[in-house]
This record gives structure tokens, sequence and C-alpha cells, in this order.
């Protein structure tokens, strides 16, 4: 069976690397906010762009964090897309916050057209997501942004490194927010996470905040938390940051060969925007029959996934609070009834990304 993903495989790239690295950091007796976490804070910011960098212990948690270290308060509404994961959703909540949906456009990213009608008077900002590896088209967010008044935020977690006109996502906002859970493109061996922010206010609040409001050892300024990336992980995601324009270059590889020779008419290929580069975090296709799809790809000895079967204003937390319901968002709806998700990792080989190409060309649905 070819998997959707094989987490395996990236760690076996390196594996003397990250074995050394974990020894190194079990040896030194320091843990928790050592060396290893500053020095990857310092790494990850310099090869994203001019930013400075707080690590935090998930991507859920950053995003609470830096929304807090923004300002953003109790009843303020965030503008999201519809279509996005229910941790950026349970990130505004923790705020006291609340969600507010739009569509996404054909690129599956959040629709600048669809802003204005939602703006109310309690709207403080746009937080936007860059879905499956794709930056968004954001010289029209932007521009909405501006004639509202509203910040900008992004979700990160699945677009480490993917630019949009030369420029990182993750620098475009007040703050963004980073998952390094292991399936993604730059992800640890458990749970981690980073706010990002060209305003190093932003950083040092969250900083201060992960670490029980403590500013410094026994001094606490804040109501704070222990949200803290650990040391060992921050060790590991340098060896494997390292590496990432050949990771990246790995998933390109798999992309292209996919989009140039796929060609069933039964299945819809992903389209990049102009000026968006795309680093591949998933590979989305869309098909009529979806479950018909991936039982014949699974009959094929090649595993699928769907992301995500239910959008996150239907899950039971959302419509109980919210009142939210089936129709409400019909653009997400009908991508969760067709999306599937293709065999995507750090590393196949060209045989494997063969064997995936011929079962769609041959699937007759």
């Amino acid at each position: 069976m070819i998997p959707i993903n094989d987490l395996g495989r990236g760690f076996r790239l390196y594996q003397k690397e990250y074995e050394d690295k974990a020894l190194e950091v079990l040896r030194s007796g320091w843990y928790v906010l050592g060396k290893e976490v500053s020095s990857f804070e310092e790494e990850f910011s310099k090869k994203l762009g001019d930013c400075t960098c707080a690590g935090v212990d998930n991507g859920l948690d950053a995003i609470t964090l830096g929304l807090m270290a923004s300002g953003i308060q109790e009843g303020d509404e965030i503008i999201v897309q519809a279509n996005g994961y229910i941790a950026t959703m349970l990130g505004i909540l923790q705020c006291g916050a609340k969600p507010v949906f739009v569509e996404p456009d054909e690129y599956y990213q959040l629709d600048a057209s669809k802003i204005g009608a939602a703006v109310t008077s309690r709207t403080k900002a746009v937080l936007v997501t860059h879905l499956y590896g794709q930056a968004t088209r954001m010289d029209p967010i932007l521009a909405e942004c501006k004639k509202y008044g509203l910040d900008l935020f992004e979700d990160c977690a699945q677009s480490h490194f993917a630019p949009y006109k030369g420029v990182n996502t993750g620098l475009f906002g007040k703050a963004a927010f980073f998952s390094f859970y292991p399936t993604k493109n730059l992800g640890c061996f458990g749970d981690g996470g980073a706010v990002v922010s060209t305003d190093p206010q932003i950083t040092e609040t969250v900083k201060v905040l992960r670490n029980y409001g403590s500013d410094r050892r026994y001094h606490n300024i804040k109501i704070g938390f222990n949200m803290r990336l650990d040391e060992l992980q921050a060790g590991l995601m340098r060896v494997r940051l390292s590496h990432i324009d050949e990771l990246l270059a790995n998933r390109r590889h798999i992309a292209n060969r996919y989009l140039e020779e796929m060609n069933n008419p039964l299945v819809t290929m992903p389209l990049t925007a102009d000026g968006c580069e795309h680093t591949w975090y998933q590979f989305i296709v869309r098909t009529q029959d979806q479950e018909g799809f991936r039982e014949y790809l699974k009959d094929k000895d090649i595993a699928t996934d769907i992301s995500w079967r239910v959008p996150p204003y239907l899950q039971p937390c959302m419509t109980e609070r919210f009142g939210f319901k089936e129709g409400d968002y019909p653009v997400t709806e009908d991508l969760c009834a067709h999306i599937v998700t293709l065999p995507m990792m750090e590393y196949m080989d060209d045989d494997e990304i063969t064997k995936v190409i011929d079962a769609v060309n041959s699937y007759k649905g």
C-alpha cells in the first residue's frame, strides 16, 4: 500500500543527524527554554524573512497566544474561511472572540470579495489560512483590510516557506501562527508551534504568556500559561530546517509529475494562483464520487484521505453554540463532499509516483 504519508521516510532521510541531535540534547541536562529553542527561533525567523519568532507547544496555542498578544479581546469578531480547520476557530474562541465565516475561492483560499459583506461593528481582523501549502492571494486581502480598518493575521500551519510574490507567508499581517505537527512540511517529532511577527513586542509578549506570564524567573507580570516549545523538539526541528529546501523540492517533484501526467477528465487537478507558490503540504483533487474514487484507489493499494469531511462550523461544538446548519456555506460543503487527498510525503520513488498516476488515469467512475 502506498501511504498517504509516511513519517518514517522523513526520519530515515537524515536519521544519523536526528539521532545525534537527540543525544546532544539529552546529554546537555537542559530540557526547557534553553539554547535549542532560542537557536531555532533565530534560525526559523531568519529563513522566513524579516521577523521575530516565539516557539510554543503547538499550533493551536500559537493562534491563541498570538491573538492575545496582539490585543484580540472578548467580543471581537474575526473573519475566517469556512473551509479551514477547527483549530483556527478554537484559537479564536479561546480568546473570547468569535469566528465569522466566508467562502473560499477556486484555489481553496479565503475569497477576498466576500470580506466586505461579513464586516460588522465588532469586526477586528481577518485571519487567513494558507491551505494545503499554497499561499493566498494577499494583495486583495490587504486591500480589504485597509478599506475596513482591520488587522490581518495568518494561519501558516500548512504553508511553511510558501511565498506570495516572493514574500513568505507569515510576513504580511500583524502576526502569523505556525504548527510543527509531525506531518507538516516543517514538522517535529511530537507537537510544536510558533508565533512570528514583524513587531517584536508581540513575540516578546508571547514569550511571557507561554511561560506562566513570567518575564524573568519568579516574576509574573501577566496571567499566563504553560505553553512552551521544549528543547528536544526545537533541536530536532533545527535539523529538519537545515534540509527544508531539499524536502520542499521532493514534494514539488511529486506534485509536478502528478500535474503533468494525470489527465483524467473525471478528476479535477488543483490550481495555483498567479504570484502564489505552492509547497504541496497536501495534493488535493476533486471527483464527483468521492467514496467510489477512494475505494477504487484502495483496491489499487493506494491510500487516500479527505481534508476534511465535515467543515468546522458544522462540528457539534459550533452548531450548538452558534446555530450553524447545513447549507450555510454551500461552496465549502461542496468541496468537503468531493475533495480527495492523494499520497504526498517527503520522499516517494518514481515507481510509486507512476503507480498513483496510472491508477488515477485509469479511473472510470
